[in-house]
């Protein structure tokens, strides 16, 4: 590489600045002439028509900057909750991120979630407080909050004179120096010692150190900032230069490379946005596809700047471009060998939705459109049910819904309905129990498979393991078994998803003449469903944890909200006039209460929420669900719907 690179993630709760903050290190980085606004639309990085309408970001966007000699590879992505896919995609390709929060809203619900993925994916974080030029705004009490709620290792690098104001200046901490002498000391011992000892440090020794701290995690510098007025953002431009380490040098290593997103272009077919970690990809290379998919060509390589793009012919290590002619690909695939960091979970869709085309005639289309979406977005997640004419997907909200509807039409031409969204149940064994299937007939076939499953902890997920030897079924054959689970466990008995269960093989036979390579995905879903039906199953239903704030003479009535919704909550911390309270509510009784709520403070009112798992669903609450498709226990019918005898 000629020159460093940092592949750098721009993240925020909504509204805190964070696409504004983009675009004036854009101008300050000498990418752009003047920075675009977010009310006008004009941004490099929402540039989709349903963005600039709306001024949200709804899907991740790449630009390039250069500062110093040091590339600059930026990924502005959405700071609405309904979107975090994008982001959870995002995360895995950064080496650094800002985190930028609002001076008047402080930590949101949204910051503390992302705080936690950056936290748990150990990517290096500079923070930024931004809006330090709105009346109201709290510098002292959002610094409190941050070191309270997200880090006591903070390290504030400036000062804000005539903060609330549009004269406001910021400068740079008269104790920087001391105070960042102070937090190299906590993790660099050769500092300690001269921090305790009273001696002058090398400012070059003492900036060496303070980089190795941010790139550990051991300290994270606090950046202000007024996107608006392009205020502390020559200083934010230089400290992400400074601070965040540089992508590493593996390109003489074999590929690996990680997909964070895919468009589709209508002349140029599939896109697939992609960061290589080690080697290089050039036009024509032919690239390892996931999933046994074999192998594609590449057929052209280009780098985006917002909506415009330049043809490159190749991505070496440490940079993010785009692929074409990988049609099979999806966005979260890995090329290769494996990324050195795991992707996080951010974004659970909780939320089940049908979708309807304004005439049966454009249901093909409509069909086809949704699978397109769903390659980019696979936490959608689409089912279609044959039998019935279903499509079926998962979403968040009600924001992506409408996203959603404006996308279909402006792409595909197509007008598109939803249901009234229903709340995603789970299912779970009651007790340990065994399911078999012996599956003998008709010939050629052979597979005998013996299961038990036994409950699990919440959250615990599904766990399989096999306890019989290879002379009694051979390893590719219980390999096959373990495979099939995820698909048989998509239903059980009552119809939704399975969870934080355990299944065992614990006997199994093939045969060698009779015995077909795919017998073993035919019988697997049958034993797994004979032993649900033997351990009965329990409904599971989603929780969130949401933060209310009002004005005090509302707290009786929310109170009284919280207990019809079968909400647990904390004592309410008052304050100025109004009320703050935290409560656990169960996503079904409180899928209209935003709305009730915002009307109820006139809009002024606070909401946020956050997902924190599945709990027991109580004896008479929650629904079962039709099956979907063949049942597995319509065992004829399965068998031939198995063996592609029947559509």
């Amino acid at each position: 590489m000629a020159d460093p690179i940092i592949n750098l993630g721009i993240l925020a709760h909504a509204d805190a600045g964070k696409t504004t903050i983009t675009e004036q290190l854009l101008l300050a980085g000498g990418a752009i002439r003047q920075a675009g606004n977010v009310d006008e639309g004009t941004t490099q990085t929402d540039w989709l028509d349903v963005e600039r309408l709306r001024g949200i970001s709804v899907r991740s966007a790449s630009t390039v900057l250069r500062c110093g000699g040091v590339r600059v590879q930026v990924i502005d992505t959405p700071g609405h909750v309904d979107f975090l896919g994008e982001v959870e995609r995002c995360l895995t390709v950064l080496d650094g991120a800002v985190l930028v929060l609002s001076a008047v809203e402080g930590v949101q619900a949204q910051t503390r979630l992302l705080w936690r993925a950056l936290e748990s994916l150990g990517i290096p974080t500079l923070l930024v407080v931004n809006k330090v030029d709105r009346l109201g705004c709290d510098i002292e009490g959002v610094v409190r909050q941050l070191r309270e709620e997200c880090s006591p290792r903070l390290l504030v690098t400036q000062q804000v004179e005539h903060p609330g104001t549009g004269q406001c200046q910021i400068l740079e901490s008269p104790g920087f120096w001391e105070d960042a002498l102070a937090a190299a000391a906590e993790y660099d011992d050769a500092l300690a010692e001269a921090f305790l000892e009273d001696r002058p440090v090398d400012r070059d020794s003492l900036l060496a150190s303070l980089r190795k701290g941010v790139a550990d995690r051991q300290v994270f510098p606090l950046l202000f900032a007024s996107a608006k007025l392009g205020r502390g953002i020559p200083e934010l431009l230089r400290g992400i230069t400074q601070w965040l380490p540089y992508a590493p040098d593996r390109e003489e290593e074999p590929l690996s490379a990680v997909v964070f997103q895919v468009d589709h272009d209508p002349a140029m077919g599939k896109a697939a946005h992609l960061r290589v970690f080690a080697g290089s990809l050039k036009n024509r290379d032919s690239v390892p596809l996931p999933r046994g998919e074999g192998e594609q060509k590449i057929t052209q390589i280009r780098r985006f700047h917002g909506q415009k793009s330049q043809d490159i012919g190749v991505i070496h290590c440490g940079e993010t471009g785009a692929v074409y002619g990988l049609p099979t690909i999806r966005a979260g695939d890995v090329l290769g060998a494996p990324p050195p960091r795991e992707p996080c979970c951010l974004a659970v869709p909780l939320l089940q939705v049908q979708a309807f085309p304004q005439s049966p005639e454009e249901l093909p289309r409509l069909l086809e459109a949704l699978g397109e979406l769903s390659q980019e977005d696979p936490l959608l997640d689409l089912e279609w049910v044959p039998e019935s004419q279903e499509m079926l997907l998962r979403v968040t909200g009600n924001i992506q819904l409408e996203v959603l509807a404006e996308v279909i039409g402006r792409r595909y031409g197509l007008a598109v309905s939803f249901s009234r969204p229903t709340v995603l149940y789970k299912e779970t064994p009651l007790t340990t129990a065994v399911g078999e299937e012996v599956y003998l007939a008709p010939k050629p076939c052979w597979a005998i498979v013996t299961l038990r499953v036994e409950p699990l902890p919440r959250g615990s997920g599904i766990q399989f393991e096999s306890v019989i030897k290879e002379k009694e079924l051979p390893y590719r054959y219980q390999n096959h078994v373990g495979q099939s689970l995820p698909q048989a466990l998509r239903q059980g008995r009552k119809g939704w998803e399975v969870t934080d269960a355990k299944f065992t093989l614990i006997g199994g036979q093939s045969h060698h003449v009779h015995t077909h390579p795919l017998d073993f995905f035919v019988a697997t879903p049958v034993a797994v469903q004979r032993a649900l039906v033997n351990s009965g199953t329990a409904l599971l239903e989603p929780y969130t944890r949401v933060t209310l704030s009002a004005q005090e003479d509302l707290l009786g009535k929310v109170i009284g909200d919280m207990v019809a919704m079968r909400g647990a909550f904390d004592t309410p911390i008052l304050r100025k006039g109004a009320f703050t309270l935290e409560a656990e509510l169960p996503v079904a009784t409180s899928l209209d209460y935003p709305i009730a709520f915002r009307s109820m403070t006139s809009g002024k009112g606070v909401y946020a929420s956050e997902f924190i798992g599945y709990r027991d669903c109580p004896p008479g609450e929650g629904q079962e669900t039709p099956r979907r498709g063949i049942d597995p226990l319509d065992h004829a019918k399965w068998i031939l719907f198995a063996r592609n005898a029947i559509q």
